[in-house]
């Protein structure tokens, strides 16, 4: 969990909204807590390993849910710590990892509604996102590791 978050946060910094210094601050007994926060009722974790033993990492998606189930108010889930290694991107990974996150909140979650942030400078991810369906929605909010850049909010609605 520690070397592909590092991985994560040293390929594309403005991804994430943890600093590569904050991430190599946490303790051992933090990067275990974290790693067991990764599953449960409200959260899907989706990974891809490269090779047969499953040894690196090479993709990592999760889907969490935004808020716990009010009555009269749809279900949401959010996509959050979406990474592809450099080396398997242009393969499609991301595509899968994509189509497997969205079945899993409709599924296993329960979710209407699909929510994700991008930095508004990440050009490739907001292409990407568009791709799949994810409409920007009008709402921003500014991004934590600079003020004065916005993280965009994209939404797709699930079947």
């Amino acid at each position: 969990m520690r070397a592909v978050r590092l991985e994560m946060l040293t390929d594309t910094p403005m991804a994430y909204v943890e600093s590569l210094d904050a991430a190599r601050r946490q303790t051992d007994t933090q990067w275990q807590e974290r790693a067991a926060a990764m599953s449960g009722d409200a959260s899907i974790t989706l990974v891809a390993d490269a090779g047969s033993d499953g040894s690196k990492l090479c993709g990592l998606m999760r889907v969490v849910v935004k808020h716990p189930r009010i009555p009269e108010k749809p279900l949401q889930a959010m996509l959050i710590s979406v990474y592809v290694a450099p080396e398997h991107r242009g393969l499609g990974l991301a595509d899968e990892l994509l189509h497997a996150a969205c079945k899993a909140a409709a599924g296993e979650l329960a979710a209407e509604s699909i929510e994700l942030g991008v930095h508004e400078d990440n050009s490739r991810a907001l292409a990407f996102y568009r791709r799949h369906g994810f409409e920007t929605t009008g709402a921003s909010r500014p991004y934590p590791q600079d003020t004065s850049k916005l993280e965009l909010v994209m939404e797709r609605r699930l079947p």
